[in-house]
This record gives C-alpha cells, structure tokens and sequence, in this order.
C-alpha cells in the first residue's frame, strides 16, 4: 500500500480546491507505528455503498450521480505538470502497461484456467484504444469512494487514492461505468451493479446519457472505443480478484469472503470477453 503516493496525490490536488481530505503530515519512520503512515482530516459526511442508493428520492439520486460526474470530469482536466505531478506516473501508453501488469499477475495467481482470460490476454494487447491525454487518474472511482455532505450531494471528499497514477483519463473513466454493466453473482459476491434496475424511475442516468454528460464536460469522448476499454477493466478487475484469492491460497492474506471473491473471477472475465466480441473479437 503506497501510502506516500496516496499523500503526494492529495497534497497536489487540496490547493487545487479539489473535493480530497485535507493532507496533515506524512511519516516514514517505520519506528513510530510500525510503518509508515500519514495522516489527514475527517471529512464529516456520509459515504453510500449501493450505487442504486436505497431510500433516497429519483432526484437525489440524479443529483449524486451529477456530482459524482462532474468531480471526475474535473479531475481529469488537470494537466500533471501545472499541479506538481509531472513525474507521478509514466503516463504513455497506460493502457498497454496496465494489461501487461495484470496478465503477469494473473498467471502468477492463477488458481484455475479461466477461457476467457486466456483469450483476453492475447487479444487485448493487439486491440488497444489510441492512446489520449495523460492525466491523473485515481484507478478505482466508484460511488462508495466518495463522501457526500451530510444532507447535499456535494462532493466533500475523494478516497483511496491508492491506485492512482498518471494514464488515460478515459480508461479511468470507463473503470467507474463498469457499476452500469457489472454481473449480478448468484452468491450475492456483487461489487455493486445497476444492470437490470429500471434507472429512469430511480433517477439515475443511463450509461449513455452519463457518457454524454462526461464527454460534454471534458471534451474527452471514450463512445468510439467503449467496448474496449470496457473489456479491459473487466479483465483489469477479474485480474485483481484473481490477485487476492491467489494470496489467500498461498497464505499471504485471510479473508472470510475469499470463497465469494473467486466465484467472482469467471463472471467478469465473462463480461469482459462480451465487450471484446462487441468491439469485433
């Protein structure tokens, strides 16, 4: 866990006004806690973990889903250097390094073959989206990284800056619409989807319209390589479950839910390969 990277991402972007925890200091000696830590205010609000958010009202879901997209979008107008990030990441060709990174983790992981992924390492890399603008890109924005004020859909803060980097903006992007398509697990092992919920009457944007909402903002426009960057972070995902369930077999991590973490892996692999034929495979 790059604690360090988490502080440096929220150090540059506090000033900015961005909606972060406010940064209060930053400690590598190892000596004091055990490891190094850093410290940061409490955002006093409220953080909703189903994106259908249960009890609130069509139009208080349609505000929160209108926050949630304008924040992103304003993260990823930042240019990098003129923040002091300009060596936070490589950047060039995110895309290509992140499947790289995730198929040589996969492998390392593996607990049992997956078809799928199989073919989804070996297609991805010859069909990858043009590479756009670097920009920061926080890795795992969804609606439960987010604390809201108390009674508002203002966005107080962004969480878990663990994962964040330089790369495409739009990969970022398109990892947060994945709640739109996610498979629903007959386990109840669901990281949280909208797929079959009727979201005209709960107020909250279909995928198109929260896209077009997107591009308006940014000027970015992913609708031309959608299915393939919807593949990727479906097979970046399925990768990354894959990852903790291997560390549980090898006895290098615990978890009570690891037995619904793995019946997780072949339904997004599966999603992903749907986008993958979508996009002609």
């Amino acid at each position: 866990h790059a604690v360090d990277r988490e502080f440096r991402a929220i150090s540059a972007l506090y000033p900015q006004r961005f909606p972060v925890a406010e940064p209060v200091i930053y400690c590598a000696d190892e000596s004091v806690v055990g490891t190094s830590f850093y410290v940061m205010s409490y955002a006093d609000g409220r953080v909703i973990w189903e994106p259908h958010m249960p009890g609130a009202s069509p139009a208080e879901r349609a505000a929160v889903y209108e926050a949630m997209n304008e924040t992103l979008a304003r993260l990823h107008s930042f240019d990098p250097a003129s923040i002091g990030l300009a060596d936070f990441g490589r950047g060039e060709n995110y895309v290509a390094r992140q499947v790289d990174r995730w198929s040589k983790q996969y492998r390392a992981s593996m607990t049992e073959r997956v078809e799928e992924m199989e073919q989804l390492m070996h297609w991805l890399p010859e069909h990858l989206p043009p590479s756009g603008p670097v920009r920061v890109v926080h890795g795992d924005y969804r609606l439960d990284n987010i604390v809201l004020a108390p009674s508002s859909p203002k966005v107080l803060a962004v969480l878990d800056w663990e994962l964040s980097t330089l790369g495409d903006p739009l990969a970022d992007f398109s990892y947060h619409l994945m709640q739109w398509e996610m498979p629903r697990s007959e386990t109840g092992a669901d990281t949280g989807s909208l797929l079959g919920l009727d979201l005209p009457q709960l107020g909250i944007p279909s995928l198109e319209q929260y896209v077009d909402a997107y591009a308006a903002r940014t000027g970015l426009d992913p609708r031309a390589h959608l299915p393939v960057y919807l593949a990727y972070n479906f097979f970046r995902l399925a990768a990354i479950v894959q990852g903790i369930v291997g560390r549980v077999r090898d006895g290098t991590a615990t978890s009570e839910h690891a037995a619904m973490r793995a019946v997780m892996v072949r339904p997004l692999a599966e999603r992903a390969w749907v986008f993958a034929q979508q996009a002609g495979a």
